[in-house]
């Protein structure tokens, strides 16, 4: 019998440190292509209330009735910040895959950070895994909720 995991979280996902301009990614590119791997999303360029900075808004539904809510922030080709809020890590895992294999340019570029960690004091990022399926990347989310108590 399948074991399901409810436990939602906040995930912020972004370039390596030592690296930051790894995506050399900017609003436009990652609204395009939300746009064209979810053509209902729904996409809305705001300010940031707390950097003055451009922003996406995002709601994508990353597979049947499971929709992602988020924000992008990429004032500049060498900062990218892109958070999904109150998500499960079945749903930031679909989420993660697609940003990995779809729109940055190296599978190894992705490192994550979920709310739980943070709360903990913990701010150092878990790199993605380079390969393999939601599965596997959600079983590494859960370590990462796992690591700070939460599952």
């Amino acid at each position: 019998m399948a074991v399901e995991h409810t436990l939602r979280s906040n995930f912020v996902f972004a370039p390596p440190e030592e690296n930051p301009a790894a995506w050399q990614a900017s609003l436009e590119t990652f609204r395009d292509a939300l746009a064209r791997a979810f053509p209902d999303a729904f996409l809305e360029t705001n300010t940031s209330s707390l950097r003055d900075v451009p922003v996406l808004d995002f709601e994508i539904e990353a597979e049947t009735d499971l929709f992602v809510t988020g924000t992008a922030a990429m004032p500049a080709p060498d900062y990218a910040h892109i958070s999904i809020i109150d998500v499960t890590a079945h749903a930031a895992a679909l989420f993660a895959q697609w940003l990995r294999d779809s729109y940055v340019p190296s599978p190894a570029s992705v490192r994550f950070l979920s709310s739980f960690v943070m709360e903990n004091g913990d701010e150092a990022p878990w790199p993605l895994p380079p390969t393999g399926d939601a599965t596997e990347i959600e079983s590494v989310m859960r370590s990462h909720l796992a690591a700070a108590g939460a599952e």
